[in-house]
């Protein structure tokens, strides 16, 4: 097994040729368990030092464009940074949809805007190519295991075509809803994790403050109402003084970003949301925007004595 992605039993099913654009730290092994599962996957990255790298660990393809990747391709997929990124490789001549020929598909991974999905979902449409939504959750470590969650948008019957390659590295796929609506329940999740980060971050500081044994008070808090994924994961690092990324400040800035988009919109109320946002826009100011979002802690902890 290749050293980027953990062992996994794969689905039985038909092997397909599949493009996969954008090879950072959750799509390199996401498209590695493509490969793994005995699919035909053919790659593009900005950077392609990154993509021939791949491509000699995995023994498949890599493309100069994304539109080259897509063009042999029933199915494309991408993870990319944002909005912006997500435009740049769909779009114009070099783009996958250029490449992408009428009756496939596209599935974005990338979190990004819902009104973004739509739109390119429109484009894709008058092509002739269906398009769903497919934001991810889990961190690199599910990435690696193959064993994310996928919140999806867009039409059943496309989410039914999507979901035998997804499953390669994925735990559960689920459609939500029509094109955007992916989106939407990735901003529902990282609301809901960037209030369960700062309330472990407060426990923790709290507690270590006030003299507690704080690796032997997790060992039991995780056996009562208190126990999540954030507090099994992330309680321990925060106590090492252990900020290297998992999923980094700058990107939970750029997703909580998305998130206040759409609450104007809306007129939802985060006021927790909003103060949580000010501390990552803190941690940035000082100069770890690339450290892992559970240094909130920091802000709260005492100096490094344990460093």
């Amino acid at each position: 097994m290749n050293p980027s992605i953990q062992p996994k039993q794969y689905e039985s099913g038909r092997p397909q040729k599949v493009a996969f654009i954008g090879l950072g730290v959750m799509g390199y092994p996401m498209a590695g368990h493509l490969a793994q599962a005995g699919h035909q996957v053919t790659v593009y990255n900005r950077n392609q030092a990154k993509a021939e790298q791949w491509s000699a660990q995995f023994k498949q393809a890599w493309a100069a464009t994304p539109a080259q990747a897509a063009a042999q391709a029933d199915i494309v997929m991408a993870c990319v940074g944002n909005d912006d990124d997500l435009r740049a490789i769909f779009q114009g001549p070099d783009g996958a949809l250029a490449g992408m020929k009428a009756g496939s598909l596209f599935i974005d991974h990338t979190t990004a805007s819902a009104n973004v999905a739509r739109e390119l979902g429109a484009l894709a449409a008058s092509k002739q190519v269906a398009f769903v939504d497919a934001p991810i959750s889990g961190g690199q470590a599910g990435a690696q295991k193959g064993m994310l969650s996928i919140m999806c948008g867009g039409h059943a019957q496309d989410m039914e075509r999507a979901r035998p390659l997804m499953m390669s590295y994925a735990q559960a796929c689920t459609l939500m809803g029509p094109l955007g609506s992916g989106q939407l329940c990735k901003m529902v999740n990282q609301i809901a994790v960037v209030g369960l980060l700062q309330g472990l971050a407060e426990a923790m500081a709290f507690g270590e403050r006030a003299g507690l044994d704080m690796e032997q008070a997790l060992s039991v808090l995780t056996k009562g109402a208190a126990r999540s994924w954030q507090m099994e994961t992330k309680g321990p690092t925060m106590l090492a003084r252990d900020f290297q990324p998992g999923f980094t400040v700058n990107w939970m800035l750029k997703d909580l970003d998305l998130v206040q988009q759409e609450a104007q919109r809306t007129g939802a109320q985060l006021p927790a949301t909003r103060l949580i946002q000010a501390q990552f826009a803190k941690i940035a100011e000082q100069g770890h925007s690339d450290w892992d979002v559970s240094t909130l802690f920091n802000l709260l902890a005492r100096p490094n004595d344990k460093a």
